[in-house]
């Protein structure tokens, strides 16, 4: 029997904050998956994705390149679809949505999904997947009612909190729903109880080819890092707070804080302010490939996350389990589904988000006790290669998406 085809929908792909998600697909392709992958957006300029690794998947992108096509598509909607297509497509535009970005996003979503609809059935895509909850899932959900095609996707964090507009309905719609974190499945069955039984936890996966860094002195000055985008959900003014405090008990430290975002400028301030001077080093965005170096270079590593005021939030930090996979001592904050891989004595140290004072003191007791902190980094490695191993978790996505597809040709005909 032939193998169900199966079209991804992204915003962008390969994204360089989104490392996981090539892994995904890479992994499953790999596994055998037919997969495609349908950009709702153009491609990436080669500079911003330089280091990460190679696409193995065909990958098809729209953009202002094909905004012509969409809007064409979209003007036959009632021809090539039927009289009932264009009420359905002001059902799903109509709506509160939660900002004006996100209404933004889901209109182009949705005209993007009625000219991928025409698309899919040509090609003969048995079913549609979107990695995210927002935009992409809302083009899923209009490409699969158009063609009767099923289609599914995964919850993680920004995506889900505050839902947007149309997620209790694309819950109801979808064939499969998949949840990064325990956290997230018990959101989403308590914001949709009729779909709760088509809810399932497939975590992240993380490539097991970070071999543990050799074992290094721990001593001062000592070396910090953080890495994501500077945005208000990473914590890092919150970690800058930490500093001052490690500062003034007389800590030798330097902290290297990789990633880029508009949060650039505010935490440079802080450094100012808190007079840490030289202690702090900021590297900008840094390719993929030179992460393991960092990793490699590095006593500690933080990950302050926090609720950010509008309810936006990490789901799992990927780069915790890429920490871990290298055998470095992590603390974090306890917010969404960290606590699934920073373990209390265990995995690394967790404390509550928006408390400096705290992370200050984990921070320093994971530095004054070696031994300790080589005892956690090694159980936290052991972690991610039994429960966050690629292949594995992948492969259950990938039988999920199997079941969940249709039949060759299952698409409606007009």
């Amino acid at each position: 029997m032939n193998s169900p085809r199966i079209a991804y929908m992204l915003l962008w792909f390969p994204e360089p904050t989104q490392t996981f998600i090539l892994d995904e697909v890479n992994t499953m392709a790999g596994l055998g998956l037919d997969i495609t992958v349908h950009t709702l957006y153009g491609p990436r300029p080669a500079s911003r994705i330089a280091g990460m690794a190679q696409v193995k998947t065909p990958v098809h992108h729209l953009g202002v390149a094909s905004a012509r096509k969409v809007f064409q598509s979209v003007a036959h909607l009632r021809e090539d679809w039927g009289p009932e297509a264009p009420k359905f497509l002001r059902r799903v535009l109509v709506r509160r949505w939660r900002s004006l970005e996100t209404a933004g996003e889901a209109l182009w979503a949705a005209l993007a999904g009625v000219y991928l609809a025409k698309r899919l059935r040509t090609d003969g895509i048995n079913h549609i997947h979107a990695p995210w909850a927002d935009g992409p899932a809302t083009a899923a959900w209009v490409a699969s009612h158009l063609t009767g095609i099923p289609f599914s996707f995964t919850g993680h964090a920004h995506d889900l909190y505050p839902p947007d507009g149309a997620l209790r309905e694309k819950l109801a719609a979808a064939s499969l729903v998949r949840t990064i974190s325990h956290t997230n499945r018990r959101y989403l069955a308590a914001l949709a109880p009729a779909a709760a039984s088509k809810i399932v936890h497939i975590t992240y996966g993380a490539p097991l080819t970070a071999e543990p860094r050799p074992p290094r002195k721990v001593a001062p000055p000592y070396q910090l890092l953080a890495l994501g985008r500077l945005v208000e959900k990473k914590g890092f003014p919150v970690l800058l707070a930490a500093c001052r405090y490690l500062a003034e008990w007389g800590v030798d430290f330097r902290l290297t804080l990789a990633g880029d975002g508009p949060q650039r400028r505010h935490l440079a301030d802080l450094v100012q302010e808190y007079a840490l001077g030289d202690r702090v080093v900021f590297l900008g965005h840094v390719p993929h490939n030179r992460v393991p170096e960092l990793f490699r270079q590095a006593d500690q590593f933080i990950m302050p996350c926090i609720v950010a005021r509008h309810g936006d939030r990490d789901g799992l930090p990927n780069v915790i389990l890429e920490a871990l996979a290298f055998q470095v001592p992590v603390v974090a904050t306890d917010v969404n589904g960290v606590n699934e891989a920073i373990i209390p004595g265990e995995t690394g140290w967790l404390v509550p988000q928006q408390e400096p004072r705290l992370l200050a003191q984990a921070m320093w007791e994971a530095l004054s006790d070696p031994q300790e902190a080589r005892r956690r980094a090694r159980n936290g490695r052991e972690l991610v290669r039994r429960e966050f191993d690629s292949t594995i978790n992948y492969g259950r996505l990938k039988t999920c998406l199997e079941q969940a597809a249709g039949p060759p040709n299952k698409g409606r005909s007009n």
